[in-house]
């Protein structure tokens, strides 16, 4: 136990210290009485704050990845393992046909005005049955067929020898336009994609494609359809089923949703 020491005066009785120390005790108290609160409402303002940060920091994006060439379009991986990409615009597409359309690769696009052109790239391989139906529904999915509302659209398939800038006399292509020569492969297409997460070492990567090559690589898959929401409100109720399927909120932004994309007209 601490001694307490107590100055008296020696000038006061007994009874007058006494006096004067419950006087100074009140004051004391009435002080603690004010200060308790003030304490208490501090420490819930720390508390406030440090958990603000610690949400903060669980809310940090991961570090920025290394984005592959064909992120810059629409792509996505086969059930094979084969890469599909498609333009974007009409800009893409001819800048993807110019520049990565290649020796053994199979060009596709839809039987209707407006449409992405698909490339299949097969790296030397024979393309399976299966890739071919689902690039066929990629660029399907990725055309105005989606936006007006029909269930499926023709989509043809035809060779990089088979594409051409070049147009009959007295007429001119507009960018993104192409001359097919030739036999073309014909596909049906359905307007049915997937958006999924697929995890690669410590990022949540966003894929979109056919639904069955999606679920073989995806921790996380979303069906969609044609609908009347806009990419940006379907882009946040994608994002909340996938928050469900993985008990937790990935970290990925709005926009990496939005970005795989049809650009509106999307229901589930």
């Amino acid at each position: 136990m601490t001694d307490l020491e107590i100055e008296l005066d020696i000038n006061k009785s007994l009874e007058e210290n006494a006096a004067h120390f419950f006087e100074e005790s009140k004051k004391a108290k009435k002080k603690l009485k004010g200060l308790l609160p003030a304490i208490g409402e501090t420490e819930k303002k720390t508390a406030n704050i440090e958990k603000g940060q610690s949400k903060k920091e669980d809310a940090l994006p991961l570090k920025k990845r290394n984005r592959a060439w064909f992120e810059a379009f629409h792509w996505f991986f086969s059930s094979d393992g084969l890469l599909v990409i498609a333009g974007r615009s009409a800009k893409e597409n001819e800048q993807l046909v110019k520049r990565h359309l290649e020796e053994g690769d199979l060009f596709l696009h839809a039987d209707i005005q407006g449409g992405a052109a698909t490339i299949v790239k097969p790296e030397g391989k024979k393309i399976p049955e299966i890739t071919l139906l689902e690039a066929a529904n990629f660029a399907g999915v990725f055309s105005k067929a989606w936006q007006s509302g029909i269930p499926s659209v023709e989509v043809y398939a035809v060779s990089k020898e088979q594409v051409s800038k070049k147009a009959p006399t007295g007429e001119a292509l507009s960018t993104g336009g192409f001359m097919i020569y030739g036999k073309r492969q014909w596909f049906k297409a359905e307007m049915k994609l997937a958006i999924g997460l697929k995890r690669e070492g410590d990022y949540f990567i966003v894929i979109s494609g056919p639904v069955n090559a999606v679920k073989k690589q995806a921790v996380a898959v979303v069906e969609i359809k044609q609908g009347n929401l806009k990419a940006s409100e379907a882009a946040k109720k994608i994002l909340k089923k996938f928050s469900e399927q993985l008990k937790q909120e990935p970290k990925i932004s709005l926009d990496e949703i939005i970005r795989m994309l049809p650009s509106s007209d999307i229901g589930f």
